[in-house]
C-alpha cells in the first residue's frame, strides 16, 4: 500500500496517536506504527495493527476511569 486510499497521494511510515471515545470514557494510545498520507493526512493501519488496537481497547474498556492513555510500543512488544 503506497498510495492513499482518498486522494492517491503518497504514504509514509510514523507513529501516531489513535483515540476513541466509549461509553464516557476516552481511550488514548500513543506510538502506533501508521502509514500517513503526505498529501491529505489520512492515517491508516496495517491489519495487524488494527487488531492489536481493538485488543488494547477491549482490554481497558472495563476500567472505570474516564481517561486512559496507552503506549502501543509498550504493550504490544
Amino acid at each position: 500500500m503506497n498510495t492513499c486510499f482518498m486522494c492517491k497521494g503518497n504514504l509514509e511510515e510514523k507513529k501516531t496517536t489513535f483515540m476513541v471515545e466509549l461509553d464516557n470514557c476516552i481511550i488514548i494510545i500513543k506510538n502506533v506504527p501508521s502509514m500517513v498520507c503526505r498529501q491529505c493526512g489520512e492515517v491508516t493501519y496495517s491489519n495487524e495493527v488494527a487488531k492489536q488496537i481493538e485488543k488494547l481497547v477491549n482490554s481497558v474498556r472495563n476500567i472505570l476511569t474516564e481517561i486512559t492513555v496507552i503506549n502501543y510500543s509498550e504493550k504490544v512488544a
